[in-house]
């Protein structure tokens, strides 16, 4: 089996490459984040027609989620127990059972500065997120959490420690969070380089940061146990980061026995 998670950055613009992606590297489960389109908008015939259906949380232009999967998708939910909004709760995380696997897909806030009231809501929504996994792990041994962290672990998480720090995504609080989801007997499943020996994940289109490799870790997959025995492999799909038009991040990618 093979699950895989990637930040898209607008699902619209994003099609064809999606498609292809879908059609070239055959995940059987597609954890997405920042679809940024309503529910309307969602590309529910073109994935059918690779063999593929579609769960999401989709509330408009900005955030959004989704699973696309060829397994099955059972119990559905969306967002998450006691969850935080700005000032509303928004569309950040998704769940569904895909072929026995608790499947999550979220997308943390951002968090701006340290200093910026959405600083203080990624924290909270993090302190959610870790309330809602410890329940349903009880249910679903079985589980997985996946998608745009927007938090880099550890400073090797990083290309250069010192251009981050007085940035959100690595302070302390944030990765207290991060680390309080993996003590629920998570494992972060650190997915081989696409170049070099850093596993980033996310390139800003500035400045050419990408072809410099000034990236950072910010797309995880944490896996209880269970499914963490059957890890065959994991690697980032860099190649999907190249061409013309690509999301800034690219595809993590896991095989399971």
């Amino acid at each position: 089996m093979r699950i895989a998670t990637w930040n898209v950055n607008s699902i619209t613009a994003r099609l064809p490459r999606l498609l292809e992606w879908l059609q070239t590297r055959q995940p059987d489960v597609a954890c997405l984040q920042e679809t940024k389109v309503a529910a309307d908008g969602l590309p529910v015939d073109e994935v059918r027609e690779l063999g593929y259906e579609i769960a999401a949380h989709a509330l408009g232009r900005w955030n959004g989620v989704a699973i696309v999967s060829r397994v099955g998708l059972d119990d559905v939910t969306t967002g998450l127990d006691d969850e935080p909004g700005f000032p509303d709760p928004e569309a950040r995380a998704v769940a569904a059972t895909c072929a026995g696997i608790r499947l999550r897909s979220v997308y943390v806030p951002n968090g701006r500065t340290p200093q910026d009231p959405h600083y203080v809501y990624k924290l909270a929504w993090l302190d959610a997120l870790r309330t809602t996994v410890e329940r349903e792990l009880s249910s679903y041994p079985q589980g997985v959490v996946c998608g745009d962290f927007n938090v880099a672990p550890t400073d090797s998480d990083v290309w250069d420690p010192a251009v981050f720090r007085f940035s959100t995504h690595v302070t302390p609080p944030e990765r207290e969070r991060v680390a309080a989801l993996r003590e629920l007997g998570l494992t972060d499943v650190i997915p081989r380089p696409g170049k070099g020996s850093n596993p980033f994940t996310y390139w800003d289109y500035r400045a050419g940061m990408f072809h410099k490799d000034q990236g950072m870790r910010i797309d995880h997959v944490y896996a209880s146990a269970p499914v963490a025995g059957r890890i065959t492999d994991a690697w980032v799909d860099r190649e999907t980061r190249k061409g013309k038009g690509p999301s800034d991040h690219a595809p993590v990618i896991v095989d399971l026995r």
